[in-house]
């Protein structure tokens, strides 16, 4: 049995990994800004969920989260940084206020997590990350262009931190989702109200909320056959560094690849050519 730490889990992603976890058995601090919203994973697994408070924004709540579930299950044995949203808008558009929100909450945010489990990991000599970027970091769209570099940034740490804390016996991954049928595209959602009319064929068609997913053509995902591979890869001992979730999450990820290898090789010796 594990203990695993998980934030964001009023819905989405964050509350379908608590329920995989909790079904099979395993011990889940449960977390969210709203307790509210995940008191009947308590009701229902009284012995094994621990549904706290906690914001990621906010250091006083993720200590204090953190102190409760040491105290409780005596480890954090898996930290999972789901919490984030999306910030619409074209970069000439949004403000700094609204660009460091989405910094804060989906980079900051989980740079004070892994601070704060850190220490628990390293004493018990184990542990394992997972932060969830996007295929936002691989293919940024417009109006999305401070989601994909906040996740881009999360991409960047974990690669760092993984380099740091694997020869300690601590695992890093970070999970790269194509489309879920989650209220992501309409509660996750932030849209700048600004409007610049030079930008309608591009940033600003991105500027809607979809609560009925079921007008969307898109090739959907299933959510429990992720939440499942998530939690049995993490457990692995060959468990990956990236992993994309679906079909259309690995054709961006291979466009991603072949884009960049062709670029690489067309600029090879103007790029070499620069060597003293």
């Amino acid at each position: 049995m594990k203990t695993w730490l998980i934030t964001g889990c009023s819905s989405g992603f964050g509350k379908n990994l608590a329920e995989t976890l909790l079904s099979e058995g395993e011990q889940v601090v449960v977390t969210t800004r709203k307790p509210e919203t995940i008191q009947h994973f308590a009701e229902k697994y009284p012995q094994t969920a621990l549904c706290l408070r906690l914001d990621v924004t906010k250091k006083d709540t993720i200590d204090s989260a953190v102190k409760e579930a040491i105290e409780k299950f005596g480890e954090i044995d898996v930290l999972i940084n789901n919490a984030g949203y999306c910030l619409r808008g074209a970069v000439e558009e949004c403000t700094e206020e609204e660009i460091y929100a989405e910094f804060n909450t989906n980079f900051f945010g989980a740079v004070r997590m892994i601070q704060a489990v850190l220490p628990h990991m390293r004493k018990a000599g184990s542990g394992a990350i997972i932060n969830y970027s996007s295929i936002a970091a691989l293919d940024t769209s417009a109006g999305s262009a401070f989601y994909g570099a906040a996740k881009c940034a999360l991409e960047g740490l974990s690669c760092g931190l993984r380099k740091e804390v694997e020869p300690l016996g601590i695992k890093v991954m970070v999970v790269e989702p194509g489309p879920f049928k989650t209220d992501f595209f309409d509660r996750s959602i932030d849209i700048n109200p600004n409007r610049i009319a030079a930008y309608d064929g591009t940033a600003n068609k991105r500027k809607v909320k979809i609560s009925d997913l079921s007008k969307v053509d898109m090739k959907w995902c299933d959510m429990g056959r992720a939440c499942k591979l998530i939690t049995d890869i993490i457990q692995r001992p060959d468990t990956p560094h990236h992993i994309l979730l679906g079909s259309m999450a690995v054709g961006i990820g291979e466009k991603f690849v072949k884009d960049r290898a062709e670029e690489i090789q067309k600029w090879k010796e103007a790029s070499e050519s620069l060597d003293a």
